[in-house]
């Protein structure tokens, strides 16, 4: 199989072909970088011209909803969301049913990603496993994380939960540091939140719905910054959502600890505004926060203290949301709009330049979970996106791949998206390259 790109902007990292390049790629290998390539026959002829080539997208945090909630989304539709959205990697979060805490399940996961209805969808997309901290992600005792990660598991998280049990925290940081996984905490505070669905501010009560103080996620960033620095470990906060959060992982950082955090677009881009609508698309954990929050989160980004962008992406069937407001579960869709939104909310803006995106959306995600980084190399393996930065478009779910329809962006207009991924001999390109 050879798949031949001309005039491919190739955007590399390392700095060895960052530039206007011919691509031959030959049975999943880049073959030849070069001016004017061509001659030989090939079974893909592409001319990229206005393109932009990346090292393949990682998505380092996201929901497939496999094994036990395949009504929402299951591993197939979920990897074909994934490479409709520029990913040839993502990472799944274990709150399925049953959770991965057990290393039967991690294996299962691995091994069902390796199928698809179709051999040519087959490994398409690479899904790398987050195993549970805790049993049952109860945050009571703490799972065989020597096994799990023997059995293929990448980090570890209760997400959805937080682990606020400071004992079984010290614990599982201590096993972080012995196995070199990261524990990813979802920061809540769980006795100030309860009940609570949306940012508590001026606007969400003058709405009259149920809110959570910031605080619930502060006090947990906090809690485990001061026991990282007696215990040490490998530790990673997941979607920060507040200014103070981001204040308060700078600190640790210039302090040198070894802590490393994301953030979602919807966190970015969507403020509490929004729920004026009642709409339960924009219901998520932690809540859509003030304009000034997105905008301290956007300072963090450019600043360096936020390490990388991840979807979330939490499908949901239609009629879970399409219920009262407090009654629908929290999470939106995410891996067929993070390229659009950041596209558009960053790069277009002039926030950041193209390579700080490929280190937020590629090279930083690997790096954090351990995972090698795709290179430009003659005879390496193909792991690239195709982005197309000046495509407009208007969000519609009824288009995604993904069986959910849940996203708060559904309407906006975008400008910048993928139209292609390759990883190794498997490759998906949309129909604006066909």
């Amino acid at each position: 199989m050879k798949i031949f790109f001309r005039n491919a902007r190739i955007v590399d990292p390392s700095g060895k072909y960052d530039g206007l390049f011919d691509i031959l790629i030959v049975d999943g290998a880049i073959q030849e970088i070069g001016s004017s390539l061509g001659g030989n026959p090939v079974n893909y002829e592409i001319n990229l011209r206005g393109k932009l080539v990346l090292p393949g997208l990682f998505d380092m945090h996201t929901h497939l909803r496999e094994p036990g909630q395949e009504y929402k989304e299951d591993i197939a539709s979920g990897t074909a969301a994934a490479a409709n959205g520029g990913f040839t990697a993502i990472a799944a979060m274990p709150n399925t049913d049953p959770v991965v805490d057990s290393a039967d399940v991690v294996k299962y996961v691995i091994d069902r990603a390796k199928q698809s209805p179709t051999a040519e969808q087959a490994g398409l997309v690479s899904v790398y496993q987050i195993a549970a901290i805790t049993e049952g992600r109860k945050g009571v005792k703490l799972s065989e994380m020597k096994d799990l990660s023997e059995a293929g598991a990448v980090a570890f998280s209760d997400d959805g939960s937080a682990v606020t049990d400071s004992q079984v925290m010290r614990l599982a940081l201590e096993y972080s540091s012995m196995l070199g996984k990261p524990i990813i905490q979802h920061c809540e505070d769980h006795a100030l939140t309860r009940s609570g669905t949306v940012n508590e501010s001026p606007k969400t009560i003058e709405y009259g719905l149920k809110t959570q103080h910031r605080l619930a996620e502060e006090l947990i960033v906090s809690r485990d910054i001061m026991m990282l620095e007696a215990f040490g470990g490998k530790y990673h906060a997941t979607h920060l959502s507040t200014a103070e959060s981001v204040e308060i992982v700078a600190a640790a950082k210039k302090r040198g600890l070894p802590i490393t955090c994301d953030v979602t677009p919807h966190h970015l881009f969507l403020d509490d505004g929004v729920l004026s609508s009642y709409d339960s698309d924009y219901k998520v954990n932690p809540p859509l926060r003030t304009k000034a929050d997105n905008e301290a989160l956007v300072g963090a980004l450019k600043s360096g203290v936020i390490d990388a962008i991840a979807s979330d992406h939490a499908p949901h069937a239609l009629h879970e949301k399409e219920v009262e407001f407090d009654s629908a579960p929290f999470g939106m869709i995410g891996l067929e709009t993070t390229v659009g939104a950041v596209m558009t909310g960053l790069y277009h803006t002039g926030v950041l330049d193209i390579h700080a995106i490929v280190r937020l959306l590629s090279i930083n995600p690997r790096k954090i979970m351990g995972i090698p980084v795709p290179e430009f190399d003659l005879g390496a393996r193909a792991d690239l996106a195709i982005v197309d930065p000046d495509y407009e478009w208007t969000v519609d779910p009824d288009k995604f791949k993904s069986k959910s329809r849940n996203t708060g962006f559904k309407g906006r207009r975008f400008k910048g998206n993928a139209v292609g991924v390759v990883n190794g001999d498997r490759f998906y390109f949309s129909d604006r390259l066909k």
